[in-house]
């Protein structure tokens, strides 16, 4: 299980949120929601880590996640509203570097497999600079089936997704939640996802 505890966020002199606790467990998803600025984006990079609350805390099993870091990492999988990819590398090459950075091991097959799931076939060894805005969202996605991650953080996965890339992508969160897995996401849309619950900013 994943908790927040009394957690407050302040950027400048502002205060985004404050006294804020949610939790979310093995089979459950939460959906993020708030008007912009609200601080969604810096909510979940808390949860992942990335920075510091100015109150409060976060657990991963009852523990701080600082002190169960190395375990954390193992069972996260941040997916950032602005992701990283390396616009010289491939779409291949790309997921294999992702990979890597995560400890992880990843077979062509599999790549290929993740990529091809979602509509890159014949785009693999294509550099990612030449790709769509869409295509490279759909690349960076592909990383959702090539790790055995119990955690989802997903900033606005949908951004610059067609329909079927929607679907598809719904299809995979409820099929991870279903499997006793966890997500948290924002959003500014409805979720075509069953269940979960929202948490508002």
């Amino acid at each position: 299980m994943l908790s927040a505890h009394g957690l407050a966020c302040v950027r400048g002199d502002r205060r985004l949120f404050s006294g804020l606790d949610l939790a979310v467990s093995a089979g459950e998803w939460l959906h993020v929601r708030g008007e912009n600025g609200s601080g969604k984006t810096s909510l979940l990079r808390l949860l992942a880590g990335l920075a510091q609350p100015a109150e409060g805390d976060i657990r991963w099993c009852e523990r701080p996640i600082s002190a169960a870091d190395t375990e954390y990492r193992k069972n996260l999988l941040f997916f950032g509203h602005h992701g990283a990819l390396k616009e010289d590398l491939t779409a291949l090459e790309n997921l294999d570097f992702s990979a890597a950075m995560d400890g992880a091991a990843l077979p062509i097959e599999s790549a290929l497999r993740a990529l091809h799931r979602f509509g890159l076939k014949g785009r693999e060894q294509l550099p990612v600079r030449v790709l769509s805005a869409g295509q490279k969202r759909r690349v960076m996605l592909a990383r959702l089936v090539t790790r055995n991650s119990s955690l989802w953080i997903l900033d606005e996965p949908f951004t610059a997704l067609d329909v079927k890339a929607v679907d598809l992508l719904s299809r995979l969160i409820s099929e991870h939640v279903e499997a006793g897995g966890m997500a948290i996401l924002t959003s500014h849309q409805a979720m075509p996802i069953p269940g979960g619950r929202v948490v508002q900013l």
